[in-house]
């Protein structure tokens, strides 16, 4: 499996080769169309068939505000581009290159970024209702966004490549809305999740090792074998409707008050 632009990167790789890239090169900073080039795909779309963007070098452009409902951007390199307020429900972004991308306001419900690359990317107040996010997202902004039942769980079907999962290491997810989103697995380790709403989210076996949850509403979120090492779990909501708390891994190194 290759990710975007003949770069040869199996998806884990890509995870943990990131520094090794030339992300000043040519191929991670320009576009080889503008933004009319899309917008005249836009118009030109046929009802059913969105428009196919796949393994199209779209870095840097300006897409604000398009209506690119289920549109198709796997393998696509979208480093820096802004599709924020951009209607993006069902689109596609597996094993897309999205550096410091802005999709803040977007609404991207049932989309799919699996193995997506979207470190230090902006998606605050976007709307990933229901989307399935296996890919990384370390460093993002998504401050206010609203994720509930999104699915960030590790993907166990076929490991060979190595575990893939949401990951979201390091990210602002403040007042964010994860009501039953699965996290399964999910790495948020140093996550900031204050104020953030949990209630009925798997939590299980999530690593969350410094994260900050504080303020945040649990109610009916299962800790099972999540991994609280150093997390902040002070005036948390809906506490005695928490599942399992008492399940979860270094629960004694956490700080509760």
């Amino acid at each position: 499996m290759l990710l975007a632009g003949g770069l040869g990167l199996a998806p884990v790789v890509a995870q943990d080769m990131l520094r090794h890239l030339d992300l000043n090169s040519p191929q991670m900073t320009t576009a080889e169309m503008s933004r009319a080039d899309v917008e005249a795909l836009v118009a030109a779309a046929q009802p059913g068939k969105p428009v196919d963007l796949a393994g199209r070098r779209l870095n840097g452009l300006d897409l604000s505000g398009l209506d690119l409902t289920g549109a198709n951007f796997r393998a696509a390199l979208l480093n820096r581009v802004n599709l924020s307020g951009a209607h993006l429900d069902g689109a596609v972004f597996d094993q897309a290159w999205m550096l410091k991308a802005d999709l803040s306001g977007a609404s991207l419900k049932k989309a799919s970024l699996f193995s997506t690359q979207a470190q230090d990317s902006r998606l605050a107040g976007a709307d990933l209702a229901s989307a399935r996010i296996a890919g990384d997202l370390s460093r993002a902004d998504l401050r206010g966004a609203n994720l509930s039942g999104a699915d960030f769980s590790a993907d166990m079907r076929n490991q060979s490549m190595g575990l893939m999962r949401g990951v979201l290491n390091s990210a602002d997810l403040e007042g964010a809305d994860l009501a039953g989103a699965n996290l399964s697995r999910a790495q948020l380790r140093y996550a900031n999740l204050r104020g953030a709403n949990l209630a009925g989210a798997s939590l299980v076996g999530m690593d969350a090792a410094g994260a900050d949850l504080t303020g945040a509403n649990v109610a009916g979120a299962d800790f099972s074998n999540a991994d609280v090492d150093s997390a902040r779990l002070i005036g948390l909501v809906g506490l005695a409707a928490a599942k399992n708390l008492d399940a979860a891994r270094n629960l004694g190194l956490s700080i509760r008050q």
